[in-house]
């Protein structure tokens, strides 16, 4: 009979990766049950929904996030009952008794109550993965000498303690939880699973596909990457890719004499062009078979993830882009003239140049202050640079990593204790990072090896002007941090991490409960 395990997040499972590959690794790799108890919202990861292990429990969020501050207060004693109720019902009635709990920590409250008491009354097991500090989240919202935030402090101090395990994200929240909060805490790095991986030209061309819409629409008027469908190019960077033999590679070749080049089809940075013959005075010879290739000109492609919340300055990522805007201009020597409307008042006429790429930034993700920063996107006016906001599947969204140039995190953490899962995926897939600097950062972003570190929007500015330069054949430096980050992301993955910590405490947490009961 195989043993049982209960994943309990008070929030979005579909956004709480972490706690998904936990889920995952507790079904195949300890061979348990779970059941996962947590708020609808977000689909999960398709692994999540096909493992017949897996059974989902999924409640109504009682509140909408985003609500203005005094409403907010009036309306959280009712919030945390509603939550308690539900959850202790869940937990006690509609899910069959686990070995042990695993919890995410924050949120804390009413979490570490029920659970606590679920487990007095279920006898099983309790384990905490600290991911953050609640108080400290709550601090963002209300400010950190609020009398509700030294409340919730002490809360969670005081059930903190009460699990038979812990675990947490880095080794600077270890040494905070076990010199000031007396809790001993194994630390379990975010990792990426394997689907989180470098792909092909051709999975690239595939993702963009799908994307192109959204890609290629500006939030407002017209931008530098507007829809465009030029003529392809006669020489072509390509990857062939034949069903009738073995003849994959990397090529590079002219295409001369007779030819027939069908179905060009462009994206917003690749082409993928059918090829039934060529023939005759040729530099090399292809036959039956696609190309795909990189579109002359193309922009640099930009991923940053965000749940756009507070603890995320997204005004950086804008300011550095406007600086990025005029700092080209300024060094090709270009007047303001190039920023006059002509025609239509709601387009800028690009002129790009071949020193300094344009540059798509795409920014994933959902959140309350989503909104407001895309009325403040409208209102830039920005010659080589455009933004799209975009919420990706789980299924998409490791292959748009692995399709872009460089990742942003503007990730500064509300403890300064922990690490951006986002740059885990970003190093997944071989995507170099530039990275918020704060105190752990340290820990997982190594400076001029794998990203590069800044502290404000002038600085981040900078970094783009390095790392484009000269896009995209003679962008030196974005190569050598494109190769740290690709031994960064397979130097380990989630399941090595998580056999080597959580799988040992699992088995000391059920061995304790076994001689306790």
């Amino acid at each position: 009979m195989r043993g049982r395990a209960a994943v309990v997040v008070l929030g979005d499972i579909g956004r709480c990766p972490r706690m998904q590959y936990h889920a995952l690794s507790l079904s195949k790799q300890a061979g348990l049950e779970v059941d996962i108890v947590a708020f609808t919202g977000t689909e999960p990861h398709v692994a999540l929904l096909e493992d017949p292990n897996i059974h989902l429990h999924l409640m109504n969020s009682p509140f909408p996030a985003g609500l203005p501050r005094v409403l907010y207060l009036l309306l959280l004693p009712f919030k945390v009952i509603m939550q308690f109720v539900t959850l202790f019902w869940i937990l006690l009635r509609q899910i069959p008794a686990p070995d042990f709990y695993l919890v995410q920590n924050p949120p804390s409250i009413p979490t570490l109550t029920v659970v606590k008491w679920s487990c007095w009354i279920r006898k099983a097991g309790f384990i905490i993965d600290w991911h953050n500090f609640g108080y400290t989240l709550l601090g963002l919202k209300l400010g950190s000498n609020h009398p509700l935030v030294k409340i919730h402090y002490w809360y969670e101090q005081r059930y903190g303690k009460m699990a038979d395990g812990y675990l947490c994200v880095t080794r600077a929240m270890q040494h905070e939880l076990s010199q000031n909060w007396g809790i001993k805490a194994t630390v379990v790095y975010d990792r990426s699973p394997e689907f989180f991986r470098p792909i092909t030209l051709q999975e690239k061309h595939e993702v963009l596909t799908q994307l192109h819409e959204e890609l290629t629409t500006p939030l407002a008027g017209e931008d530098c990457c507007c829809e465009e469908s030029p003529e392809p190019s006669g020489y072509l960077d390509y990857e062939y890719d034949s069903s009738k033999g073995d003849k994959s590679g990397e090529h590079r070749g002219l295409l001369q004499g007779d030819y027939i080049l069908p179905n060009v089809h462009h994206t917003i940075l690749t082409s993928h062009t059918i090829v039934e013959s060529v023939e005759g005075d040729t530099t090399t010879e292809i036959t039956e078979g696609d190309m795909y290739s990189y579109r002359e000109g193309r922009p640099a492609l930009i991923v940053s993830s965000t749940s756009w919340t507070a603890d995320e300055d997204f005004s950086i990522l804008l300011e550095a882009a406007l600086m990025y805007d005029r700092r080209v201009s300024a060094i090709l020597g270009e007047s303001d003239s190039v920023f006059e409307i002509e025609v239509n008042p709601d387009k800028v006429k690009p002129r790009p140049s071949s020193l300094f790429p344009r540059l798509l930034i795409v920014v994933t993700g959902k959140g309350p202050m989503r909104t407001l920063y895309e009325d403040q996107i409208r209102k830039l006016r920005l010659r080589r640079v455009a933004f799209r906001t975009m919420w990706v599947s789980a299924e998409d969204y490791p292959l748009l990593l692995g399709s872009a140039d460089l990742g942003v995190s503007l990730h500064t953490s509300s403890s300064g204790l922990d690490l951006p899962m986002k740059v885990v995926d970003m190093f997944g897939c071989g995507l170099p990072v530039c990275a918020a600097s704060y105190s752990c950062i340290g820990e997982l972003v190594l400076d001029r090896q794998n990203g590069l570190l800044f502290s404000s929007s002038s600085e981040l500015a900078d970094q783009f002007l390095d790392l484009f330069r000269g896009f995209p054949t003679t962008s030196n430096l974005l190569s050598a941090l494109k190769d740290g980050a690709l031994s960064s992301g397979s130097s380990s993955r989630w399941s090595d991490e998580w056999a080597g910590n959580v799988l040992p405490l699992i088995r000391k947490v059920s061995r304790k409960r076994r001689i306790d009961h």
